[in-house]
């Protein structure tokens, strides 16, 4: 017989306990971070605006029961809702990602930190409408900055050596532990039943990427992280009554997530949590595509210029090559019929045909209008990726990160054009400096969608002064996006 199992109760695990203490106890002393942690703000409700131009996004928005109304409630930027704090965080989580155009993490597991955002800013907003209205002190916009670096490096820290897409899981599991563990911070919870929050985000079903691949891509990509973040404030609000968690709900024999879903291995790390993942994020700034596709989309837009000035079209060209890093390859590498936007920016085919032929990507490019252009399709299946080891080391080396594409365009006559090669999109690091103007521009764009000139100006104002916007008060802040 075998032995029993001892139902002694045993300690934390000690990924729950870093995360917790992490959250608790570090204080982020970063200008880097927190200049970033801005940008990354003002960037991501940008996104969110934009997306509120999509009926298939506006469909899913709003409270449960139409017409409710929360006193003291999250309100959301850019309408007129006011919800408990879990349906904010799924409205604001679901605009911000909807177009595929917030921030990127790429590592072992990629991701996009900024979609804790909408728990985040729910929390932060319903928490200083209800400080407010009982004589207390509000959170400040410094407080969702920092909740912002801790998500961001929760996330990024965990998905630098750990992939949850190779044993199918969706990387919005990290949006659901990240925001649990900083939201629950912001509740002020006691240590203890911060574990506990973070062992229910663990403990939860996790996604699948069914949606997120061929021949089932769809929408869901587009609110996954809306929902991921709306659970995890959930599961906060339940370890502060009191709720039990599960200690060792990752290392546990047989019923744990290691055994059950990561194939038995226990997660490995690369570094200590501190401000590493928000200082090196990956902005979207020009093109909202799946992030391994941003420097391709850059070579296409060379190509359409070059194109352009020999007197060439699409319909002069024989094939193109695109040399890129495995994770291109596995994740967007997609030849047959197209069946949806959600279907089209996770086509890296797509995604180099549009600006080859139009000289530009925007949003609008994957809905069906365009894309029943017979000249894109024809061209999408000329184009074949071959990965380039050295690309795919790049990629993952922590001093690099690149994200690399190259094109070689061939033409029916024979002729070629010299291979265009970009290793860093605009967003990164390393093209900071370059980038944030971009960024900038990109923000008054997606105002200008929603706002009045005047109140256009008063959130520019609030947004991009640094010191003014840390001290502000959250609901201050957010009243700003009231419509």
């Amino acid at each position: 017989m075998s032995a029993p199992i001892s139902n002694v109760r045993p300690e934390p695990d000690q990924v729950l306990v870093d995360i917790a203490d992490y959250v608790l106890n570090d204080k982020i002393d970063s200008s880097v971070a927190y200049e970033t942690a801005r940008n990354v703000l003002i960037d991501t409700l940008g996104c969110g605006l934009e997306a509120l131009e999509y009926p298939a996004c506006t469909k899913l928005l709003g409270p449960v029961v139409p017409g409710t109304v929360v006193p003291h409630g999250a309100k959301v930027p850019g309408t007129q809702f006011q919800l408990d704090p879990v349906q904010a965080a799924f409205n604001i989580g679901c605009m911000i990602r909807w177009l595929d155009f917030n921030d990127t993490w790429l590592a072992a597991e990629w991701g996009h930190p900024s979609d804790n955002l909408g728990g985040i800013l729910a929390m932060a907003d319903w928490l200083s409408r209800t400080a407010i209205a009982a004589g207390k002190p509000p959170l400040t916009m410094r407080d969702v900055l920092t909740a912002m670096i801790k998500a961001h490096e929760i996330q990024g820290c965990i998905a630098l050596e750990n992939s949850f897409n190779k044993v199918g899981l969706d990387h919005v599991v990290l949006v659901k532990v990240a925001s649990t563990a900083v939201v629950a911070h912001m509740l002020g919870l006691s240590r203890d039943e911060i574990i506990n929050a973070i062992s229910l985000a663990w403990v939860d079903g996790q996604s699948l990427r069914t949606y997120r691949h061929a021949p089932n891509t769809g929408s869901r990509k587009s609110w996954a992280a809306g929902d991921a973040t709306s659970r995890a404030v959930r599961l906060a609000l339940m370890a502060r009554t009191g709720e039990m968690g599960y200690p060792s709900v990752l290392t546990a024999k047989t019923w744990g997530f290691y055994d059950v879903l990561f194939k038995g291995q226990p997660f490995r790390f690369q570094r200590p949590y501190g401000s590493y993942v928000m200082e090196n994020i990956l902005i979207k700034i020009s093109y909202p595509a799946e992030f391994h596709s941003q420097t391709a989309i850059e070579c296409a837009m060379q190509i359409h210029g070059l194109l352009k000035a020999q007197g060439k079209t699409a319909a002069d060209i024989k094939k193109i090559t695109i040399r890129t890093h495995e994770a291109c390859i596995r994740i967007i590498d997609k030849k047959g019929p197209l069946n949806n936007p959600a279907d089209r920016d996770h086509c890296v085919q797509y995604m180099v045909a549009v600006p080859i032929i139009f000289g530009r990507l925007t949003a609008a490019d994957y809905e069906d209008g365009v894309a029943a252009d017979p000249r894109i399709d024809a061209l999408r299946e000329k184009i074949v990726c071959v990965e380039d080891p050295a690309f795919t080391a790049d990629y993952h080396d922590p001093n690099k990160r690149s994200i690399a594409n190259a094109l070689t365009v061939e033409f029916n006559d024979g002729s070629q054009l010299d291979e265009v090669v970009c290793e860093y999109p605009v967003g990164h690091m390393r093209r900071r400096k370059e980038g944030i103007p971009l960024l900038e521009a990109k923000f008054r764009t997606n105002l200008a969608r929603r706002f009045p000139v005047r109140q256009q100006q008063c959130i520019l104002n609030a947004s991009l002064d640094q010191a003014a916007l840390e001290h502000m008060p959250v609901h201050e802040y957010v009243d700003l996006y009231v419509i």
